[in-house]
Formats: structure tokens, C-alpha cells, sequence
């Protein structure tokens, strides 16, 4: 008996080292024509994220401080944008990590929390290397339809808006700018072996 429970846990082992796993993030490198301190403001201000994300803002830059987006900041709360989200890492002026969710129309993922990683890094002459990454995707037709839009919304607004706040200045609500894409998409699956 004691053979055969060692037999199957040994093969147990083997079947799951060879296993692979696949991991979905949306990740995005920009180059930036600012300092990485302004571009940390940008990120961990008030007075940033409204000139670039969304109208309205709270954050509380500390681990585990309020990050909260508010794209209609006049709505009823659970509709006012990404609220009730925390900070996971806040390491002036290099590394800023949040939790994130869905929009209301996406309940089931909403009521999940998904990781967004902001990497920043001096490229020489006063420009800056941010690397934006998002992870912590489930699987299913709900998660493939949260990570479908994510990929156009980061990519196709909140970085192109973020480029244009830095070489532009501030975003006016009242007279949305014409956008491009950051890239045709923001999607890279990475695989490891367990």
C-alpha cells in the first residue's frame, strides 16, 4: 500500500512539472518625453489621474490606500467607474500596483479584482520608460470578454490619453481629443512549465 501511494504521488509530481501554464496580461512599454517624477504624479495625484483618466479621482498614496477612477463621478455609487480599489505597491517613483475591476456591465468580473502595474524607469533625457502591465485574468467567456475590452480601453484610450496629457497638457472633458492607439493590441500570453 505504502508503494503504491508513493507511486502516485511521484507521479503526481511528474504529470504536474510538465504541465504548462498560461498566463494572460495585457502589456504595453511607452516612451515618454517627461522626467519619471512627472509621470509618477501623474499617476499618484488627483490632480494627475483627472488630467488624463477619468474626471474624477481618489487616491490615498500608501499600500493598501484608496485608487479609485471615477469616469462619472455624478452617478450612483457601483456606476461611477473603478471604485473601491486598492493599492498593492506604491515605491516613489519606480512602481505603483493596483487592484482593478470590470465596468458595471460585466457583473460577474466586476465582483473580481484583476492587478495593473505601472513600471517606470529613466530613459535618458528627461524622457521615461513606463511599462504598463495588467494580469490576474480568469478563464471563461466572461473573463475573454473583460480582457477583450481592457485591450481596447488601455490601449486604445487611457495610454493614448496619458501620451497626450504629457506632450499636450491636461485633457479637456468638455472636448475629448482625437485618439490613436498606443498598438493594435495590448495582448501577450506568457507560458510556463510547473
Amino acid at each position: 500500500m505504502r508503494t503504491t501511494l508513493v507511486a502516485l504521488i511521484t507521479a503526481a509530481a511528474v504529470f504536474a512539472g510538465t504541465s504548462t501554464v498560461r498566463e494572460r496580461v495585457l502589456r504595453a512599454e511607452l516612451i515618454l518625453p517627461a522626467p519619471v517624477e512627472q509621470i509618477w504624479t501623474l499617476w499618484t495625484t488627483e490632480a494627475g489621474l483627472t488630467s488624463f483618466f477619468a474626471r474624477g479621482a481618489r487616491i490615498e498614496p500608501q499600500v493598501d490606500g484608496l485608487f479609485e477612477i471615477l469616469f462619472d463621478p455624478s452617478a450612483p455609487p457601483g456606476k461611477r467607474g473603478a471604485e473601491g480599489l486598492r493599492i498593492l505597491a506604491f515605491e516613489p517613483p519606480r512602481r505603483l500596483s493596483f487592484t482593478w475591476n470590470s465596468p458595471p456591465d460585466q457583473p460577474y468580473t466586476r465582483a473580481q479584482r484583476t492587478v495593473v502595474t505601472i513600471d517606470l524607469a529613466d530613459d535618458g533625457n528627461g524622457r521615461t520608460r513606463l511599462t504598463f502591465t495588467h494580469a490576474g485574468w480568469g478563464s471563461g467567456a466572461e473573463w475573454d470578454k473583460a480582457y477583450d475590452y481592457f485591450d481596447s480601453a488601455w490601449g486604445g484610450f487611457v495610454l493614448p490619453m496619458l501620451k497626450h496629457r504629457v506632450e499636450k497638457g491636461p485633457v479637456d472633458w468638455t472636448n475629448m481629443p482625437k485618439l490613436a492607439p498606443v498598438t493594435p493590441s495590448l495582448k501577450l500570453t506568457l507560458e510556463s512549465a510547473r
